[in-house]
């Protein structure tokens, strides 16, 4: 379930109060279901996954795809799976942690695991939203925010593209003042 943290520390569960608050900035957030196929589940509960396994995976995904490349132009997907044996971890999140924006959208569907989303609002107070699997989010071009894992450390997230060039992040100099979400 996501939550979104706001400064004051506030905790938001609703979806629609958490829509609300994003709404600004124009982010979608949808529950989508990884469904009931065994494959898919088994694979799903793994740490790691080969490239084979990965397209099992997207393959078993592939009409969420579908639907956004005939509804929104999305032309490629990818599934990315990220866990603490992943070689230079910290060095591939350092690129994401910093406050940045994209050319193009950021799409994510997270189908396993949990990551967070920092956002500046318009009227530059900061939140964080944790997503967690079966949590769609579309995060608008140019919008600034940021990206770490919780300290489970894991997450397996669909990644869909309307190309690649718009995706390398572009660093703003906008400080986050959240602080980071820590183990309980």
């Amino acid at each position: 379930m996501a939550t979104l943290r706001l400064e004051n520390g506030t905790e938001l569960t609703d979806l629609a109060a958490i829509g609300q608050i994003l709404a600004p900035l124009n982010i979608q957030l949808n529950h989508w279901t990884t469904g009931t196929d065994p494959q898919v589940q088994e694979l799903l509960a793994c740490a790691s996954l080969n490239d084979e396994q990965k397209d099992q995976v997207l393959q078993g995904l592939d009409h969420y795809f579908n639907t956004l490349k005939e509804n929104q132009g999305y032309t490629s997907r990818d599934l990315i799976v990220l866990h603490p044996d992943v070689p230079n971890l910290e060095t591939l999140l350092a690129k994401f942690e910093k406050v940045h924006t994209h050319a193009d959208d950021e799409v994510r569907y997270i189908v396993d695991g949990e990551g967070v989303f920092g956002f500046v609002l318009p009227d530059r107070s900061q939140v964080e939203l944790t997503v967690q699997a079966e949590e769609y989010i579309n995060v608008p071009a140019g919008t600034e925010h940021w990206f770490y894992l919780t300290p489970s450390r894991r997450i397996k997230a669909v990644r869909y593209f309307a190309g690649t060039a718009g995706w390398v992040p572009e660093y703003t100099e906008t400080p986050i003042r959240l602080p980071r979400l820590t183990a309980v």
